[in-house]
C-alpha cells in the first residue's frame, strides 16, 4: 500500500481545504489523487479534526473538575459561535483550555511548570537546546553494536505507556533482512492528563531530532517519520525549526514530519502506521509487530518523544548512570501532574518516586486529596491512601492500574468520584475506533450505565458492568478497549460510597 503513502499528504491538504466532505467534493479528491473515492470517504470520515472544524472546548478530566463547562458556555454566549467538545486537547496544565478553528489556545491558564534548571537531568526540560549533536557524532564513531549495547546498559523502557525494553526493539530492526527500513516517533499525545512530549517538543526538540538521528543509523534507515498530534502546530513548528538548524548534522537522512487529524487511537502503534500510509488509523492484529512488518511493510523502529529524548544523554555519559539516576527502575521520568495541585506541569524525577514526591515538586495539595489517577485516563483510578506506592512500571499493576503515560491527575474531596468516572468512560467512548465488537459495544455499554446511575441514582444499573470490564480486557484488538473499563470499575472498587443508591425508589 505504499502508493497511498506518497499522496498522504496531497490526500490530507486537500482534506483539509475541501469546503465539506459530501461525494462531489470526495469524487474531485479521487481524481487528483488516483485513490479510490470509498478510500478517500472512509478515511475523511474517520477524524475529528476534518469531520467537525471550528473552536473547541476539551472535555478532559482535568478540564471538567476545572469548570470546562461553565467555559464552554461562556465562549458560545460571548462569541456566538458554537464550539466543539472534544475528548482531550494536552494542555491539562492550563485547564480549563479552548482552541480556535486554527489550533491556536483561545482561553487557558499561563503554561505550567517544570523542573528547575539542573544539568545533573537527563533531559532537563530548563535547560539550553544544544545543536552540538555531541551524541550523535558518538553514535557514529562507536558504531551501532555499541549504542545498542548503551541502551541495554542503561535498561531504557519505552516511556510511552508500556515501558518495553528500548533496546530489544532498536536490535530486532537492525538484525531484520537487509533492505529499506524506517523509524517513526510516536508524538501523538492525546491521553487525558499527559503533556510532557508537548513540553520536550517546545523546550528541547534537539534532544528528540537527535534521538531519532542515532536510531536511524543503528538500525540502518534512512528515512524518519515525526508524527505529531493535530492539536499542537507549534510543537510541530518547534520541530520543523530544530531540523532547519541542525540540517548539517542529518546528511543522508530526510525528515517527514505529518500532523495528525484527531483521533487518540493513532497513539497506538500500528493504527499510527495506518495513519500515516493514508487511511483509516485503526489498529493491526500482531504479530507481525512493527520491527518485523511496519510502516509500508517494511521493518520499522518506533519510539515515542520521551524516549528519544533520553537517548542523547545516555550516549553521552554512559547507560550505567543513567540506570542509577533511578529509584525503583532505571532513569529519570517526567511526571505530568495536574488537577488538584499547586502548580501543575511537567517534572523530571527519578522513575519510581511516590505520588508525595511528585506533588511536593508540584507545589502541593490543594484541598484534601481523596484519589489519583497515576498514568492517565487508561491507569484508572487509585485511593490516597496509595500515595506512597512507587509510580513505576511494576508496582502500580499490583493494585490494578499502570504507569501508562504518567499522567498523575490528583482529585480532592470536592469532586464526585461517580461523575469522574463517567467523564472517562465518555472519552472511550467518543475515542474507540470501532473496528472489535468488545470495545465497540463495551464502551458504549459502560458509558451508558454509569450516566444512568448518575440519572437514576439506581446500582442496579451497574451489576454487569465487571463482566462486561472483562470482556473488553480479554477481547480487543487493542490497549483502548482493553483500559476503557477500568476507569469504572476502580473507581467502583475504590470509592462504592460513591456508588451506593442516591435516590428512593
Amino acid at each position: 500500500m505504499e502508493k497511498y503513502g506518497a499522496k498522504r499528504e496531497k490526500i490530507f491538504h486537500l482534506l483539509e481545504e475541501a469546503p465539506d466532505l459530501k461525494p462531489a467534493s470526495l469524487k474531485h479528491i479521487s481524481e487528483e489523487t488516483g485513490v479510490p473515492e470509498a478510500d478517500i470517504y472512509g478515511t475523511a470520515r474517520f477524524y475529528d479534526l476534518l469531520i467537525r472544524k471550528g473552536p473547541r472546548v476539551c472535555q478532559g478530566l482535568t478540564c471538567k473538575m476545572e469548570g470546562s463547562d461553565a467555559l464552554h458556555a461562556e465562549l458560545e454566549k460571548s462569541s456566538g459561535e458554537s464550539h466543539h467538545a472534544v475528548s482531550c486537547l494536552g494542555q491539562c496544565d492550563r485547564a480549563p483550555v479552548s482552541i480556535n478553528a486554527n489550533m491556536s489556545l483561545e482561553a487557558c491558564k499561563p503554561r505550567g511548570g517544570v523542573t528547575p534548571n539542573n544539568p545533573d537531568l537527563p533531559m532537563n526540560l530548563a535547560g539550553v537546546d544544544s545543536t552540538s549533536y555531541e551524541a550523535l557524532e558518538i553514535a557514529r564513531s562507536k558504531g551501532p553494536e555499541w549504542v545498542v549495547d548503551e541502551l541495554k546498559t542503561a535498561e531504557l523502557q519505552g516511556r510511552g505507556g508500556a515501558g518495553f525494553p528500548a533496546h530489544f526493539k532498536w536490535n530486532a530492526v537492525r538484525n531484520e533482512r537487509p533492505g529499506v527500513r524506517y523509524v517513526v516517533c510516536n508524538a501523538d499525545e492525546a491521553e487525558p492528563g499527559t503533556f510532557k512530549d508537548r513540553e520536550v517538543m517546545l523546550r528541547r526538540p534537539h534532544l528528540v531530532v537527535e534521538g531519532l538521528a542515532i536510531a536511524a543509523i543503528t538500525v540502518g534507515a534512512t528515512e524518519v517519520y515525526v508524527y505529531v498530534r493535530g492539536e499542537f502546530p507549534a510543537e510541530i513548528a518547534s520541530l520543523r525549526k530544530a531540523l532547519d538548524e541542525a540540517s548539517h548534522h542529518l546528511d543522508g537522512l530526510t525528515f517527514h514530519l505529518i500532523p495528525g487529524h484527531g483521533a487518540y487511537i493513532c497513539g497506538e502503534e500500528t493504527a499510527l502506521l495506518e495513519s500515516i500510509e493514508g487511511r483509516r488509523g485503526m489498529p493491526r492484529l500482531k504479530p507481525p509487530f512493527p520491527t518485523q512488518a511496519g510502516l509500508w511493510g517494511k521493518p520499522t523502529l518506533m519510539n515515542n518523544v520521551e524516549t528519544l529524548a533520553c537517548v542523547p544523554d545516555i550516549l553521552i555519559r554512559g547507560g550505567k548512570r543513567f540506570k542509577e539516576f533511578g529509584r525503583t527502575e532505571p532513569g529519570s521520568k517526567l511526571y505530568c501532574v495536574s488537577g488538584h495541585v499547586g502548580r501543575p506541569g511537567v517534572y523530571e524525577l527519578p522513575l519510581g518516586v511516590s505520588l508525595d514526591e511528585v506533588v511536593e515538586a508540584a507545589g502541593g495539595y490543594v484541598g484534601t486529596p481523596v484519589a489519583f489517577s497515576p498514568g492517565g485516563a487508561s491507569s484508572g483510578f487509585l485511593p490516597i491512601s496509595e500515595r506512597g506506592r512507587p509510580l513505576d512500571f511494576r508496582g502500580l499493576p499490583e493494585v490494578g492500574s499502570m504507569l501508562g503515560s504518567a499522567g498523575v491527575v490528583v482529585l480532592n474531596d470536592t469532586i464526585d468520584m461517580a461523575e469522574a468516572a463517567y467523564w472517562q468512560t465518555i472519552f472511550f467512548e467518543d475515542e474507540s475506533c470501532g473496528q472489535c465488537a468488545p470495545c465497540r459495544i463495551g464502551t458504549r455499554y459502560v458509558q451508558r450505565a454509569v450516566a444512568s446511575f448518575l440519572e437514576k441514582g439506581d446500582p442496579e444499573v451497574l451489576k454487569h458492568i465487571g463482566d462486561v470490564g472483562w470482556e473488553m480486557e480479554e477481547g480487543s484488538i487493542c490497549g483502548l478497549g482493553i483500559a476503557a473499563p477500568l476507569a469504572l470499575t476502580s473507581a467502583m472498587k475504590f470509592f462504592p460510597d460513591a456508588f451506593k443508591k442516591r435516590t428512593d425508589s
